[in-house]
């Protein structure tokens, strides 16, 4: 597969909470050797139906494949992919720092307030920060706290997002028993 060709898309799955189906729809992606990026599971505004946001870097020809594969999956009501355009997008992140740096360097506090981040706890030993946003934000002050030498821990959540449309893309779905109308891909 072509590196160059490759972007990220978003899957939303949707299935009541049945135990084996997160395994079921991460076994699609290990069979075509497409490594899942992030993955969040939570529940829908459906109720009784949850989903799973998943990113991958792929073309766009093997994530049909992938997205069909996991609709095909019994438990599984509905799967589709996304472009982040079609997506409002979110991360959550929390980075811990070593706070006699953090009262050292003055930098490391503007850029803290720079990133839109939150103070969480201030100790002597530690500080915990919390930043919520994109991608791209929450990795830009990972480095930029990571060059400062502080940075002790950190981790951030799977993207979690929901689709630019009105109501889940599961609620029409369900509302004709089952059958397909058309996606956001016109599928």
């Amino acid at each position: 597969m072509d590196d160059n060709k490759k972007k990220l898309y978003t899957l939303l799955v949707y299935s009541e909470n049945i135990a084996g189906i997160l395994n079921q729809v991460t076994a699609v992606f290990t069979r075509r050797q497409v490594n899942i990026e992030s993955l969040n599971v939570s529940a829908s505004s459906v109720k009784n139906i949850h989903k799973y946001t998943i990113t991958a870097w792929s073309e766009e020809e093997q994530i049909k494949k992938i997205t069909k594969a996991i609709e095909k999956i019994i438990d599984v009501l509905k799967a589709d992919y996304y472009l982040d355009d079609q997506l409002f997008i979110h991360e959550v992140a929390l980075y811990k720092i070593s706070s006699s740096v953090l009262l050292d360097n003055p930098e490391v506090s503007r850029t803290i307030r720079r990133h839109d981040a939150r103070m969480m706890e201030v100790n002597p030993t530690y500080s915990t920060v919390l930043l919520a946003g994109l991608t791209e934000d929450i990795t830009d002050l990972f480095h930029a706290l990571n060059d400062f030498g502080c940075l002790l821990q950190y981790t951030s959540s799977g993207r979690i997002a929901v689709t630019r449309s009105y109501k889940e893309p599961i609620s029409d779905y369900l509302k004709t028993g089952g059958e397909l109308g058309e996606d956001a891909h016109g599928k």
